[in-house]
């Protein structure tokens, strides 16, 4: 229930914002627009957010025949599960990575990188999918896939509005309000920042959730954390270039540019990887063999 509300809540505030942008830009006929354009964006966001950001990336899906290893492993953990097998996909990048999404689970899709196939061993790489199952069994991937959507558009509204104010769209009647200009550079700066606050919200203690709940499925914590310093270790050699709307989805933190800088710790999505791999073995990482 808790997911819920939190998914009606993201909804709601991702209206009451478009709103807020089209009353500021347009007037009232800015914010019917803006009204109209919330509806359509709430509907994608519930039923197409996971085609969206499978899309994003090129994700192709793949067959029991294709992906022997990777079915084996899902088909054995969702029967001890007791959830529907979700539909499983492969992104076609050596960086290794891999993220879980869909509205619930009996609407679930899994994918994994190439990358990480071809890294991980049997058993840790049934602890990284038993991690993402145990986001789809904990109902984390229908708010991880909303939110990824909203944050996308709080971006994209930024950016609409940081234009506007450029070739003079906000220059109306509010110009000659006191302090007009400067909240409109006040909702530029802040609604990215909104952007990043919504993934760290819904992101960061899923995170351990589903370490546990997928090391609790598995019986073998250890594999998880020795998956977990691999990719954490290969990744940085070979980096997956990702959005900052959709970096919460993967299960390590993806490589978002340069331009995160001194903040890049600070909007991080996830934990570090030496925390994840303590709480997992009760024991410091660089004790990981």
């Amino acid at each position: 229930m808790g997911n819920t509300f939190k998914t009606a809540f993201l909804l709601t505030a991702l209206t009451l914002l478009l709103m807020f942008f089209g009353r500021y830009f347009g007037g009232q006929n800015g914010m019917f627009l803006a009204l109209a354009f919330a509806a359509v964006m709430n509907f994608v966001s519930y039923f197409y957010s996971d085609k969206i950001a499978l899309a994003m990336y090129r994700a192709k899906p793949v067959t029991r025949e294709e992906l022997p290893r990777a079915f084996a492993a899902v088909e054995r953990l969702t029967q001890k599960i007791g959830i529907p097998m979700p539909k499983m996909y492969v992104i076609p990048t050596e960086s290794p990575n891999a993220f879980a999404t869909g509205r619930n689970p009996s609407h679930a899709s899994v994918a994994v990188t190439h990358g990480i196939l071809q890294l991980l061993t049997d058993e840790e790489l049934e602890g990284v999918l038993a991690h993402e199952l145990g986001h789809v069994n904990n109902r984390d991937i229908l708010i991880s896939s909303v939110a990824a959507t909203i944050a996308g558009a709080i971006t994209m509204l930024a950016s609409m509005g940081r234009w506007a104010m450029i070739f003079g769209g906000y220059e109306r009647n509010d110009r000659d309000n006191r302090g007009g200009g400067l909240a409109a550079l006040f909702m530029l700066i802040v609604a990215p920042i909104a952007a990043s606050l919504i993934q760290l919200a819904v992101s960061r203690s899923r995170e351990y959730q589903a370490d546990a709940t997928g090391a609790h499925f598995t019986g073998n914590p250890y594999a998880l954390a020795s998956a977990l310093q691999k990719l954490d270790t290969y990744s940085r050699r070979l980096p997956l270039q990702a959005t900052p709307s959709t970096a919460h989805l993967f299960i390590i933190q993806p490589f978002l540019g340069v331009s995160a800088g001194m903040f890049a710790n600070l909007f991080s999505t996830h934990p570090p990887i030496a925390k994840r791999i303590e709480r997992l073995t009760g024991r410091p990482a660089e004790f990981m063999q």
